[in-house]
This record gives structure tokens, C-alpha cells and sequence, in this order.
């Protein structure tokens, strides 16, 4: 295998900017950015890296090839010539695990995989000589692209999708997925020594990010990862070169000024969410409390509410979603008036009801779910005195 890889990164469509920040934060450099996708260049080491630190990126895949196909002849030939002997091992177990399509002349998934699959064995067939494969060893899900004919194909080094952290043991009916709820407070200014507080908190996923992010822990650290199981691709000293820096990384709670609140007027909820936080390892950074929006208040000023409010499609009666909406923007454009207010939302007359126009707002795939980032940032607070002292003996020095 070479040492050099095209990786492949899948995101949220909206979240493609901080899914680049993210790479770029680790060192690597961005070669393509699609719709819902980030390509970059790396090695076996980027492939630990990108699962064990990445926030936003629902998987990491190693591309192995690209090429345009119209027919299945095309397809099957073109998929063939890939190397695919420089990932699967004689006995590894492989097949096509997922197939989409979208403006293209070749749209079933089933005839896809099919065809692939078949395609692949036959490279293989050749380069081992073997008719017969066991498939009893590691695993090499492979996931395949094709848009307007252009075919991307992808072997899978994540697993389960890397929104399981592995923290969400209990959740509500409709949670938010780690992933967005990361990527949506990194498009904030929000910082881990400001106020959060989410009004809405169910399983409590926004509140535990900021808890992950404010104390640089890395959201991959507790889970497995399926190129685990591939040594001769991914040795393990990147596993554990990679865990151990992002142990590293991590700020102890007494060295934190955190205040993260989350609140719900379910008791289930706030009680899943004290058991969600506690098991990330973050629950002394966070205080979760049974609490109606109506009752939304805090004494601190220049704080965040970033949250996930019923919208309708699921949870909610629509016609109670105007009061709802309408409270929230009386508590926090009446009462918190420094704050910043960002709210994810697929409720179209959210604007309305929470008496405000957003300064800006972002369409968000929240699943199959068309959504909005509603964004409201309040004024930014003073520079603190340390900060203004430092800066006028800087200027006394010039």
C-alpha cells in the first residue's frame, strides 16, 4: 500500500467549513471539498488521527478509486482495475455495504453492490489464486458514491458511525447526532470560559460536546474503530501514538471555568442526560435541572443558549410550537439581552414567533430533515482588565 492516502471525510451538507477546520487543525491538507464531503491527504498514522479527533465527520474512508461509469459493463470494469489487493488481504471479509445515487444513469444500490462485489473477486481471484475466498478474517466495508456518473469508492476505516461516541446509552425519540451538535457549536463564537445553557437539552448532546470541547477531549477516545483490525494497513502503534496524545490533550476538570447548563421540563430527560454526561466523563462540568423554557434565566450576562427546540415533525403538536417558540424569545430577547441565542430548527415560522429576524441563518440536513441554524449573536463582553492592562503597557513599550 502507498504511504500517501486520499481520505475521505462524509459531514452534515452545511458543515462542510468546519469539517476543513478540522483537518487543517490537525496538520493535514485539504484536497477537495464537496457537498457534504471533505477529501484530504494523509497517511496511516492521519487515519487514527481523523478517527479518534474529529468532531464533525461521520466516518473516515480511504478512497481507492474514481472513475465514470453509465452502464454496468463500465462500472464492473472500472472496479476492477482498482488495486484492491492493496487493502484486502487474502481472507479478508468485504463487501459493498453501501451504495448511492444521484443523477446518474446507473441508480440501483442493489445491482450496484451486486456488481462491485463481483467485480472485486474476480481482481482478487487473479491475484491470489484462489476461485474461493473464506472471508473469515477482519472486515472491509466498502461505500460507494456515484454523482452525475462520477463513481467514488471508499473502504470504511470507522465502523459504527463515529456519532457514537459511546456516551449516549439513553436518548430521547429524536436526538440531535453528536456530530451536528459538535458542528453547529464550533459555527458559534462560543468558547469553554463562556456561559451555555440549552433550554431543550434532552439526552443533553449539546451540553456534553461543549463539556468534551472545553476540556480538549478528543471524541473518539472511548470507542473501537474497524481498522483496528487491519495491522498491515493501520499498525497499531498509530492507534496508540494517537490515544496517548489525545490523553494528553485532555484539561483536568480543577484547571476549568466552565458553566454548562442544560435544561428539560421532562424529568426522564434530565436524568438521562446526568447519566450521558457521566459516562463521557464530563458530568462535574455540567449542571442538568428539570425546568420549563418559561423559567429560563441566568445572572450571568454575554452567555450562549445553543439548542435543539421541538419543531413539529416529531415530537411536538405544531399548535403548541408558537407559544413555545414565542416564550423562548421573550426570555432571552427580553431578559438575557446580552446573550447570544442559536437555535436548529425545522419550525418555518420560527422567526416569527421568536420576534426576531436572525442575523444570519444556515441550512442544516439534520437527517433527511431540512433544517435552519438560526443564528443571533448578542454584543461581545468587555476585554477583561488583564487584557486591557497587557495591552496599554504594549502600546507604553512602542
Amino acid at each position: 500500500m502507498t504511504d500517501r492516502l486520499e481520505l475521505m471525510t462524509p459531514c452534515h451538507f452545511g458543515l462542510e467549513a468546519m469539517m476543513k477546520r478540522e483537518i487543517t487543525d490537525l496538520g493535514y491538507d485539504i484536497t477537495e471539498v464537496e457537498d457534504g464531503r471533505v477529501t484530504f491527504a494523509g497517511d496511516a498514522e492521519a487515519v487514527a488521527l481523523a478517527n479518534i479527533n474529529l468532531r464533525t465527520t461521520e466516518r473516515v474512508l480511504i478512497r481507492v478509486g474514481r472513475f465514470r461509469a453509465v452502464t454496468f459493463d463500465e462500472l464492473f470494469e472500472a472496479t476492477r482495475a482498482l488495486p484492491w489487493e492493496d487493502f484486502i488481504p487474502k481472507d479478508g471479509k468485504f463487501w459493498v455495504a453501501k451504495a448511492n445515487s444521484v443523477k446518474s444513469q446507473l441508480f440501483s444500490p442493489s445491482d450496484i453492490q451486486s456488481i462491485m462485489k463481483k467485480a472485486i473477486v474476480e481482481r482478487l481471484k487473479g491475484i491470489y489464486h484462489v476461485n474461493w475466498f473464506r472471508e473469515n478474517g477482519a472486515s472491509y466495508p466498502i461505500r460507494v458514491s456515484i454523482v452525475k456518473d462520477i463513481v467514488t469508492v471508499g473502504l470504511d476505516t470507522t465502523g459504527t458511525s463515529l456519532h457514537k461516541r459511546g456516551y449516549r446509552v439513553n436518548t430521547v425519540k429524536a436526538p440531535i447526532e453528536e456530530t451536528l451538535a459538535a458542528g453547529l457549536i464550533m459555527l458559534t463564537p462560543w468558547k469553554g470560559d463562556r456561559i451555555l445553557v440549552d433550554p431543550f437539552c434532552g439526552s443533553g448532546t449539546f451540553c456534553i460536546e461543549a463539556a468534551m470541547m472545553a476540556k480538549h477531549m478528543a471524541p473518539g477516545l472511548k470507542r473501537s474503530f474497524l481498522a483496528e483490525e487491519w495491522p498491515d494497513l493501520i499498525p497499531g502503534r498509530c492507534w496508540q501514538d494517537a490515544r496517548e496524545e489525545a490523553e494528553e490533550r485532555i484539561v483536568p476538570d480543577e484547571e476549568l471555568d466552565t458553566d454548562i447548563q442544560g435544561y428539560d421540563i421532562d424529568p426522564d430527560c434530565v436524568k438521562m442526560a446526568r447519566d450521558n454526561a457521566r459516562l463521557a466523563g464530563v458530568d462535574q462540568l455540567i449542571h442538568f435541572q428539570q425546568r420549563p423554557v418559561a423559567e429560563l434565566s441566568h445572572p450571568g450576562k454575554y452567555g450562549f443558549i445553543i439548542t435543539n427546540p421541538p419543531y413539529g415533525e416529531r415530537l411536538e403538536d405544531e399548535n403548541t410550537l408558537p407559544d413555545l417558540y414565542r416564550t423562548l424569545g421573550e426570555r432571552v430577547f427580553g431578559r438575557l439581552d446580552t446573550w447570544s441565542l442559536y437555535v436548529i430548527t425545522g419550525y418555518k415560522h420560527a422567526e416569527e414567533y421568536l420576534g426576531k429576524k436572525a442575523a444570519r441563518n444556515r441550512k442544516i440536513y439534520n437527517g433527511m430533515l431540512k433544517t435552519y441554524f438560526y443564528q443571533y449573536p448578542g454584543p461581545k463582553p468587555p476585554k477583561r482588565k488583564s487584557q486591557t492592562a497587557s495591552g496599554e503597557r504594549e502600546e507604553e513599550r512602542k
